[in-house]
């Protein structure tokens, strides 16, 4: 890394900060680095192994290796272009903003997931994806001021209970509401109070009490 940012005090070159940010994500080490910024920079894209050893100071063979490498890894592609009749190689760099774009799409999906995980949770307990008449069930509980943690908790009420249809779960969601239960923890407390209150009750045997002796 000191290597790049000596190089970048030195020469008035420009860079994307998305590279820049996210070039380790791409697996791209910094000397593979100093190379992308310096094609980037490039007036010409055309590919001449000799002019990139000079520019960056390095010998002819780790311009070679590092070619290779970026063109491995998918960073980089070297085309042939023809123009009047004259054949080059030009480097390509379509496959670098490629990857940019989709890292940085990746990043928000996640991002979006982590925010929304109550859908994820409810694919995998089902088992299968959730159909659209699904999604707007789940999205009016939200609008119906359930909470995320509540909803689950009545999904898995449901599981437990052999049921996973979506009427099922609105009915425990609204009995829970009607009890006051809005958080995991009111789900727990009104459980052991059922268990506590049923084994509390008295059991009546049938007993004969007009021919007891």
């Amino acid at each position: 890394m000191d290597q790049v940012v000596e190089i970048l005090k030195d020469r008035n070159l420009q860079f994307p900060r998305l590279l820049l940010n996210n070039y380790k994500k791409l697996k791209i080490t910094d000397q593979e680095l100093i190379m992308i910024i310096c094609l980037i920079n490039s007036k010409s894209l055309t590919y001449n192994p000799k002019d990139l050893s000079n520019e960056l100071g390095i010998k002819l063979n780790e311009v070679l290796e590092i070619i290779n490498n970026l063109s491995e890894k998918g960073i980089i592609s070297i085309d042939i272009v023809k123009d009047h009749n004259v054949r080059s190689e030009v480097i390509n760099l379509d496959l670098l903003y490629e990857k940019l774009v989709f890292t940085i799409m990746k990043t928000e999906n996640n991002t979006s997931k982590e925010s929304n995980n109550m859908y994820d949770i409810f694919e995998k307990e089902l088992g299968r994806g959730l159909t659209p008449m699904e999604f707007e069930i789940l999205n009016g509980w939200l609008e119906l001021e359930y909470s995320e943690e509540i909803i689950i908790c009545a999904l898995k009420e449901a599981i437990y209970n052999g049921a996973t249809n979506f009427r099922y779960i609105d009915r425990i969601l609204y009995e829970w509401n009607k009890k006051g239960i809005k958080t995991k923890e009111d789900v727990e407390k009104d459980k052991k109070e059922f268990k506590k209150a049923k084994s509390n009750k008295v059991e009546l045997f049938d007993y004969d009490w007009l021919n007891e002796k």
